[in-house]
């Protein structure tokens, strides 16, 4: 009987110190979206960036002022230590605008398109050949060298508009653009040009990253959904052979270059070398201001560390902001940090990322494993439900935080999950400038990584 009872009293105090510190965390979260909503710099900083220093593409002059300037900013809050890491960069430049038209007869359609991050560019004459239209790189194989050759091979694959989420969606059509220009090139097309990566249709052509695989390269460029849509609905009423297309691109990549990271820290009081790192990527595409992709995570993660300093929190770990160089070319900076990090010795227990816009926050995903995540929700999902941004889900594999994985397992990888409607709106585009950035979803944002970093120094999580 006296052991029940001991039992049961153990239990009883379990309860109420859980009680306790969920209210401690509460109050403490509450604060923190109290000193983002009333006196956040994510904005103004943001609209500094996307204005004053502008398109970030990696190796460019406009990369190294953003780097130069957002040293500074994080100075000037006084972390406890500001520093860069080198990194050599990839130096790719697009060149005067790109031409294109579409060749019917005596007829002549303008049409919208953008070089792909990589490509080569055309004779300077340019280039005029027969197109033909496919859906997926696997029609390649079924026309062969036979049916490929000489012509310019246009991929027309749309989004999943049945697809809710915005990143599937992406990624079940990103082939065409990636490895699209290649796999064409291999059974001998002289062009290759894609449908935009958007559910929009619109006048925006949206660029992005692309490889050769080995084969020879050949000029590629991405079509706005409204030229894609001209151009397919013309080769359907025509005869083959009938629809020639006329472009000209003058992109060309140069030797690498140095940049850098940039990153800022609040030291740990109790495990200084253990690092929670929040980020996103400084670098940016050079058709517009890159505000949403990634101006948003770079402002937030610096914010992060601002807010805590502010309200005079702290941590028990060392916490990081990092703003990574050239993810757009596939993660230079991303792999140089996890390199570095390794090569110290240091040990990560988690990594938050904001690489999907500044919308409105959902949640996040975890990467952990469905014990991990249940635990995440029984202990958290009520601290953010009154933020409306509760969404715990599996996950946590945006490309800057991805590289500490391969050299420490243990670390959580987390990506900030924002409304994803809007995204690919914007996405590697023209229109992606500060004036499509909401002030409150952005500060909402912020407010919300600092509350999961604040939780995960406080708690870790149990995987």
């Amino acid at each position: 009987m006296h052991m029940i009872k001991f039992i049961l009293s153990g239990l009883m105090l379990a309860s109420v110190s859980s009680s306790v510190n969920a209210q401690v965390d509460s109050l403490m979260i509450r604060k923190v979206y109290d000193e983002e909503l009333h006196h956040g710099d994510a904005y103004g900083n943001l609209r500094y960036l996307c204005k004053n220093v502008g398109p970030r593409l990696s190796g460019s002059r406009n990369a190294e002022k953003a780097v130069t300037w957002s040293k500074k900013l994080m100075e000037s809050y006084g972390f406890d230590k500001v520093y860069l890491q080198k990194v050599m960069v990839h130096h790719w430049v697009r060149g005067a605008k790109e031409q294109g038209i579409i060749i019917d007869g005596q007829n002549r359609t303008t049409l919208t398109l953008a070089a792909l991050g990589g490509s080569v560019g055309t004779p300077k004459q340019g280039i005029t050949a027969e197109v033909i239209e496919l859906q997926s790189l696997k029609q390649l194989d079924s026309l062969g060298e036979t049916g490929v050759k000489g012509k310019i091979v246009f991929f027309n694959r749309p989004f999943d508009d049945k697809i809710i989420e915005g990143v599937p969606a992406y990624m079940g059509a990103a082939d065409q653009r990636f490895s699209g220009p290649g796999e064409a090139a291999r059974y001998g097309a002289i062009a290759v040009l894609i449908r935009s990566l958007t559910f929009s249709i619109d006048n925006y052509p949206h660029t992005g990253a692309m490889q050769y695989l080995g084969n020879s390269p050949i000029p590629a460029a991405a079509l706005s959904t409204v030229s894609a849509n001209q151009l397919s609905n013309l080769i359907k009423k025509k005869k083959s052979g009938e629809v020639k297309i006329y472009f000209k691109q003058n992109c060309e990549t140069l030797p690498d270059v140095a940049s850098y990271n940039v990153i800022g820290e609040l030291k740990g009081s109790e495990f200084s070398n253990q690092y929670i790192t929040v980020g996103g990527h400084l670098d940016s595409w050079d058709l517009a201001e890159g505000a949403h992709d990634d101006g948003t995570g770079v402002m937030q993660a610096v914010e992060v560390l601002r807010i805590f300093k502010k309200i005079g929190y702290q941590p028990k770990h060392t916490i990081r902001a990092v703003l990574f160089m050239a993810e757009e070319w596939g993660g230079q900076g991303a792999m140089k940090y996890a390199d570095e990090a390794t090569i110290n010795k240091e040990k990560h227990i988690a990594a938050i990322e904001s690489d999907e816009g500044g919308f409105t926050p959902r949640g996040f995903r975890f990467g952990v494993s469905n014990t991990g995540l249940k635990q995440i929700n029984t202990n958290w999902k009520d601290l953010f439900a009154p933020y409306n941004s509760e969404s715990m889900t599996i996950g946590g594999n945006n490309v800057d935080i991805a590289y500490l994985k391969k050299t420490m397992p243990d670390v959580i990888l987390i990506d900030f999950r924002p409304d994803s409607q809007r995204y690919f709106d914007v996405h590697h585009s023209a229109n992606d400038i500060f004036e499509n950035v909401n002030k409150r979803e952005l500060e909402l944002g912020a407010a919300s990584m600092t509350a999961l970093t604040y939780l995960i120094d406080q708690h870790e999580i149990k995987n």
